[in-house]
Formats: structure tokens, sequence, C-alpha cells
């Protein structure tokens, strides 16, 4: 499937076979997952997308030798910069990413670097392996510069949110999921993962969270996550677009609470994350 263009819908083609250069794997897709950020990109959101381009970067997918992998969003980092050098690879100056400046897994086959390729955890059906791959990456990460607080808030619960509430739960935190108004059975599933409070993201919770993740791309969630937390709580921005965050007066910020965002994801992220999985056990749902 192809994007010829922002906006345009996605057009079924034949294309040849890609050629793998030294050092990437020629692979055969078994299954690729669809993101928010594939969305971002077919809407124009994000501004420098290689065209025409092949969407999709929570790739499950086999070698020639039958090994079963999984490809991410980070394609590629030069190892050079002072970012590489500082080993914070997911913010290097010249990053290459699936779906976005090389093609993705929207098709039957794909090529990927071999070093950004990851071994998958048994136990995992394909498809239930697919957003571990971004979904799981980039809520691991977020969770991490979240911190070790108890209270938790995930702001949207979809997703990563999912994924990070059986790790949140896992490690003993308490988790408080906020959704849109009336979404009722988002409420009742994030209860089902183990959430002692759901509700709307206008509600306060019944208690100040230590830390919050944002996952809805909806910049009004800052100041109610900043409200929602302590003093020297910690509010991370997960998603990699957001829309304009409303002013707010300086008072919510005081205190010492900390906003920061989250980008893209490191290698080593993805093997703490892929190794934690099967002993969660997380239990992806998929559609």
């Amino acid at each position: 499937m192809v994007l010829e263009g922002p906006g345009r819908p996605l057009r079924e083609a034949d294309l040849a076979e890609p050629e793998a250069a030294r050092g990437e794997l020629l692979l055969r897709v078994l299954a690729c997952g669809v993101c928010r950020t594939d969305l971002h990109v077919l809407d124009g959101e994000l501004a420098r997308p290689k065209l025409p381009l092949v969407l999709g970067h929570q790739i499950v997918a086999e070698t020639e030798d039958g090994r079963r992998v999984g490809v991410p969003w980070l394609a590629w980092t030069c190892g050079q910069c002072r970012y590489c050098r500082a080993e914070l690879e997911n913010l290097c100056e010249r990053a290459e990413f699936t779906g976005y400046d090389r093609d993705g897994g929207f098709a039957e086959f794909v090529v990927a670097d071999e070093r950004y390729c990851f071994s998958l955890p048994d136990g995992y059906s394909d498809l239930q392996a697919a957003p571990l791959l971004c979904a799981g990456l980039i809520g691991y990460r977020a969770l991490r510069l979240a911190g070790d607080g108890e209270a938790l808030g995930l702001y949207g619960f979809g997703a990563s949110a999912h994924i990070v509430a059986q790790v949140a739960r896992h490690e003993g935190r308490r988790v408080f999921a906020f959704t849109r108004a009336g979404d009722d059975e988002g409420q009742a599933f994030a209860r089902e993962l183990g959430a002692e409070w759901a509700g709307d993201s206008a509600s306060a919770p019944p208690e100040e969270l230590d830390a919050a993740i944002i996952f809805a791309p909806v910049g009004e969630l800052v100041p109610a996550a900043l409200r929602a937390v302590r003093k020297a709580g910690v509010v991370v921005c997960a998603g990699i677009h957001m829309s304009d965050i409303p002013s707010f007066p300086y008072e919510l910020l005081w205190d010492e609470r900390v906003l920061r965002s989250v980008a893209n994801l490191t290698r080593r992220d993805g093997e703490e994350f892929l190794a934690l999985a099967p002993r969660v056990p997380i239990r992806p749902e998929v559609e």
C-alpha cells in the first residue's frame, strides 16, 4: 500500500521486490500493526516523509533463513553525532525511520538494517507481537521517563496505554486511566486490566498522581495532567505529534513539577522491553 501524498488515500500497487544491501535483511512480512504515527504521516501532520512511501513500522517478519524478527520505527542512526555518542541514539541528528524515511511493512516484503531488528519472544502470535514494536516500546520508554512513582495516570487508553498498564501493574503501581467523556467501554477495559480508577479526561482523579503519561495527541490534556500530579510530579507526553498546548498559569508547573516529551526509542529500550514482555506477561489486544 503506497502513500503518494499527504491526505491522499493509500493505493494498492505492484512494486518490485526490494533488494537488501550489505548489512540488511530481506524480510517477508508476516504482520504489521497500524500506529497513530501512520495516521499522522497520512494526514500530513509530520512534515518530511519520503514520497511515494510504504507506511508501517510495527513489522513482524521472517528472514530468508526462517528466523522471526521485529522491525521497529528506528531504522538507522549515524553512530557519530553527539547524541549517538551519549547513548541517545533516539535523538540522532541523521536518524532514519521505518515507514517514514524508508519503506515500511504495509507490503509483502521489506528490507531492514539487521542491527536495528529485534528477536521476538516466544508465546506471541505474529498479530500479538506487532503492537509490542511501537505501542509497547514507546510506552515502555515513557514509563521509564515517568519515574518510579506509585500512582500513575494514563491519558488516552489505547494501544500504548493498555500495554503500559500491564507493565505498571506488574511493577506494583496503581493505575488511573483517563478516556474521552462517555467512553464507558474504554473505562471498563482499563478496569479489566487492573486500573484502580477510570474516568473521563476532564475529571480530577480521586487522589494526586505521582506521574502521568499523555498518549492522546491532545494539547489540552497537558494542563489537566499538571493539575493532577503532586509537587515534583512528572508529566510525559508520549506522542510524536500533539495539537497546540493552551496557555496555562505558571503555578501548574511550579513546585518542581516536570513536563517532558518522549522521542522515538533506542535499541536498548527494545531489548529490555521484549525481554520483560513474557515475564509480565503482556497480552496485547488486537483487532
